[in-house]
């Protein structure tokens, strides 16, 4: 992980993706991980956070092996990386940054188990989905 994301982090938890915690902001906002070195690490997606100055957690998250270098804005991330941040901090409601070159601000609250995520959205795309008839 060290040599994939260029910083030692302070902790590492593996699931389904990896969530390293770095050990400053501006690590996680210049990291540039190689996507070779990332395909080369367990799990589907790497998420990196730290603490911000600005908000409660910075996040960026990375998806070679999806086909995706770095998500823009990833919910699942932070369904990963949220509940740390809770019980690191103490506190149920967060606001995080997704330090992504497009960037987006999420307002996370975590309630009986359950993660609520708001913020600004962009429509990716919309469809229409057609069920066969049942008889």
């Amino acid at each position: 992980m060290t040599a994939a994301i260029g910083v030692r982090p302070l902790r590492a938890f593996m699931a389904r993706d990896h969530v390293c915690v770095l050990p400053a902001e501006e690590d996680v906002r210049w990291a540039a991980p190689p996507a070779e070195a990332l395909l080369g690490l367990d799990g589907r997606l790497l998420h990196i956070t730290a603490a911000g100055s600005d908000y409660d957690c910075v996040t960026r998250s990375f998806g070679p092996k999806l086909a995706v270098y770095q998500a823009p804005v990833c919910g699942s991330g932070h369904c990963r990386v949220i509940p740390y941040w809770a019980e690191a901090t103490g506190r149920h409601r967060l606001r995080a940054l997704q330090a992504s070159k497009r960037t987006g601000e999420l307002f996370c609250r975590l309630e009986g188990g359950r993660l609520f995520i708001a913020g600004e959205a962009v429509l990716f795309a919309e469809s229409v989905l057609h069920l066969p008839q049942l008889d």
